[in-house]
């Protein structure tokens, strides 16, 4: 694992968590150790690293194993875990676009609480719900059953029955998704502030299911990728390729088995009022078969045609365009041109690349070892035995596995410098925003309680205009590192999937 990592995953569970847990994932980031281990390593008092290593295994952040002789458990970090806190508002900003509210509030509550029955998921969601009626607690409970049914929550595998649980879903998987049993009248004493002994659902736990969060994201991926490519008659149209797929094939496979057309043109026929995408049906997909992106390729010409989804080409074609971005940006065109032709060609000399990319010799000489410096082109030394034992050939060519690796890196090191100014933004300019906060609240107390305007301008004076210039500024600029981070995780979420599917086997 890479020093970006370490120092992004570190910087990640001090603003989450705190220092005690934030030295506990460092030493666990590094191998794995037991409890005295890191009360050994970390200076910390057992209750400190139990509370923190409490922490770390409620919210999937860590695991353990217990030694051969079974005396004492061993623990690590999940690192890729601890990157989604990331993630986490995307995951919310999604339910709340696909799903409504009221879904978002409880995948919220979930996230923050890591692990969790569904009564008190479901009390503490109606809480900070605006309506606290009955029909509201009905309607949460309702909801939260949609999103188990659709793969979104998955039990938790935690308690003394444990092992037990681990063999009965090894036989029947869907037990992770089987609902709980909830009482409305235990919701509502519970909302009231009722103290029951137990629940109906008492030591059920649920998680947020990222897998199938990270499977809307891929998809969206693909549909946005399409839409931009052709127009959005080809994303639907693949849309429904995607949805056949699903019936047939596990979401994470390399390609998908044949889908015939019949099949997609039926799908069409039952969910799409698009009349132009049922007149062109054949045509659009001839034309995303066609594509270079290589989203689908024609298996056969039975009963009209069958048609495989191929995610592993996708993504490779996705991530060279991902890497030619990025070189495009930092090199210019020129460099980006002479990336095209390594890459096409293969294993090439340095004069065929000026001659193949039309640039002049010396520009090219430069370009083509400063991408070589930064590690986009690699070099290769091929002796030529004829001309004596010195005489070698020097060839260029590209490692997308590398630089892919390489890109990686760059993401963890550029998410970390944001977070870190931002907290340096934040810890710097402390006093003026707990003072622009104060003086929010209690001029929002004042406009309820119905004061004077006048009165109120008077108030919002105490704050200077060189105060609220700098406090402006600092706002701007916390907001535009928060937008990066975002942007940098979706890109690095391509990457990612580019990783997933190269280490994946058929």
């Amino acid at each position: 694992m890479s020093i970006q990592l370490g120092k992004l995953c570190s910087v990640i569970l001090e603003q989450h968590f705190g220092a005690n847990v934030q030295k506990i994932g460092d030493n666990l980031f590094v191998c794995s150790k037991s409890l005295k281990g890191l009360m050994k390593s970390t200076s910390l008092t057992k209750n400190e690293v139990s509370q923190a290593l409490a922490v770390l295994l409620k919210f999937r952040l860590a695991k353990f194993e217990m030694n051969q002789g079974k005396t004492f458990a061993d623990y690590s970090l999940i690192p890729e875990n601890v990157l989604l806190i990331v993630r986490y508002p995307r995951y919310i900003y999604y339910m709340q676009s696909k799903h409504g509210h009221i879904a978002a509030l409880l995948v919220e509550e979930l996230l923050r609480a890591g692990c969790e029955t569904a009564s008190n998921l479901i009390t503490k969601s109606v809480q900070n719900a605006e309506s606290k009626e009955r029909n509201a607690v009905i309607e949460h409970r309702d909801i939260f059953f949609v999103l188990i049914q659709q793969n979104f929550f998955i039990r938790a595998i935690v308690g003394d029955k444990a092992e037990e649980l681990t063999e009965m879903i090894q036989q029947n998987p869907m037990l992770l998704f089987q609902k709980p049993e909830v009482d409305v009248q235990e919701l509502l004493q519970l909302q009231e502030g009722k103290i029951i002994p137990t629940t109906q659902d008492a030591g059920i736990f649920w998680y947020v299911n990222f897998e199938k969060f990270h499977q809307h994201f891929r998809d969206a991926v693909l549909y946005q990728a399409i839409e931009r490519k052709i127009n959005a008659n080809a994303s639907e149209c693949f849309r429904y390729f995607l949805q056949s797929m699903y019936l047939r094939t596990d979401p994470w496979k390399l390609s998908s088995n044949p889908i015939p057309f019949g099949e997609i043109r039926n799908f069409c026929e039952k969910q799409s009022n698009n009349l132009e995408l049922l007149r062109f049906l054949e045509q659009y997909i001839s034309v995303i078969v066609d594509d270079p992106l290589s989203m689908l390729t024609k298996y056969s010409e039975t009963g009209g045609g069958q048609y495989v989804v191929q995610m592993k080409k996708v993504f490779e074609q996705l991530a060279w365009i991902c890497i030619e971005n990025v070189i495009m940006e930092k090199f210019g065109s020129k460099a980006a041109r002479i990336f095209r032709v390594v890459r096409t060609k293969g294993d090439i000399e340095q004069e065929t690349i000026q001659k193949e990319a039309m640039i002049p010799s010396k520009e090219a000489k430069q370009l083509t070892y400063r991408l070589q410096e930064e590690h986009f082109l690699q070099i290769k030394k091929v002796g030529n035995s004829s001309a004596g034992p010195a005489k070698f050939y020097i060839y260029f060519y590209v490692d997308q596995t590398q630089i892919v690796k390489l890109l990686v890196e760059t993401c963890y090191k550029a998410i970390f410098n944001g977070i870190t100014r931002s907290n340096y933004d934040s810890s710097v300019n402390r006093r003026l925003i707990d003072k622009s906060q104060r003086l929010e609240s209690v001029v929002e107390a004042m406009k309820e309680r119905g004061e004077s305007e006048e009165y109120i301008m008077d108030l919002l004076e105490t704050l200077t205009p060189p105060e609220r210039e700098i406090l402006e500024k600092v706002k701007q600029r916390i907001k535009n590192l928060y937008s990066a981070e975002i942007g940098l995780d979706e890109t690095l979420f391509v990457l990612q999937m580019f990783q997933f599917y190269q280490q994946e086997k058929p």
